[in-house]
């Protein structure tokens, strides 16, 4: 198995999607803490879906370079579904509800009805749960995963603690002078764009396991904020990179493999919780 998996990696295509897997599964976890600690994690489902009806909208209109079209509509209906959870009219789960059926209905139907590819199950199974479009990147998507990894990473560094601030106490976040609505605005926006990251890695209706499984298994083991955070971060990279490395090497999906290392995580991490309450 060894020298298999070293053939393997003298290919660039599988280095690529190791990174790549990596960073997105990084930053996944990052600002997981946060969505799971503010209820905000059904969000990520819900743009998930946009995201697939963006992208068909694209495959249909055949762009060139996806991102344009895919990356500003997951932005604009995160900012739609922020704003939707202050309304009173209509509630913030709602909002989720509505936005994200009407976009997965609208891309499979723009698919069938305009796509130019004969097989539409297929791809529609695959962008829904993954496909080999990690193991078919490019340099320059690498290097546009690179930067906006980086960049969320920095944005996290250095909002710390007023994420910290916002996700425990909003009103005291006030008090002391932090302007809630900006940064409920910037962190939508970076929700946006690790949707948009990791639809390549897992797909549309796997993203939310990304955000989810690692921040529930880290609080199971670790009580304090930084810890969880840190921890969360640590079980991300490592499911991803088992699930990329069992992924080549048995030639299952990737995505589903990642979520499954992800699942099981959190199952040892229970375990491991509850030993540790009984001694």
């Amino acid at each position: 198995m060894t020298e298999k998996l070293a053939f393997y990696l003298d290919y660039p295509f599988v280095r690529y999607a190791i990174v790549v897997g990596l960073l997105i599964a990084l930053v996944s976890s990052l600002l997981g803490v946060t969505l799971v600690l503010r209820h905000f994690s059904y969000i990520g489902d819900g743009l998930s879906h946009v995201a697939f009806g963006a992208m068909s909208v694209a495959v249909v209109l055949k762009l060139s370079d996806r991102m344009l079209l895919i990356l500003p509509v997951t932005i604009l209906s995160a900012v739609i579904l922020l704003k939707s959870g202050q309304n009173r009219r209509v509630k913030g789960d709602a909002a989720v509800a509505m936005l994200s059926v009407g976009a997965l209905a609208f891309g499979y139907l723009t698919v069938n009805v305009a796509g130019a590819s004969a097989n539409v199950s297929g791809d529609v199974c695959s962008t829904l749960f993954g496909s080999t479009s990690i193991l078919t990147l490019t340099t320059g998507e690498v290097a546009l995963c690179a930067v906006l990894s980086a960049a969320t990473l920095l944005l996290f560094l250095l909002l710390y603690n007023r994420l910290f601030a916002l996700t425990f106490d909003e009103n005291f976040a006030r008090v002391c002078g932090i302007s809630a609505e900006f940064y409920n605005l910037l962190l939508a926006v970076i929700i946006a764009v690790i949707i948009v990251l990791a639809m390549n890695l897992v797909g549309a209706l796997l993203v939310s396991a990304l955000i989810i499984f690692p921040t529930m298994a880290a609080m199971r083991l670790f009580e304090s904020f930084r810890a969880v955070t840190a921890a969360s971060a640590a079980i991300s990279v490592s499911c991803a990179l088992i699930g990329i490395l069992v992924s080549v090497l048995a030639g299952t999906p990737v995505g589903s493999t990642i979520v499954v290392a992800d699942a099981l995580a959190f199952g040892l991490s229970v375990i491991a919780a509850r030993l540790r309450g009984g001694v």
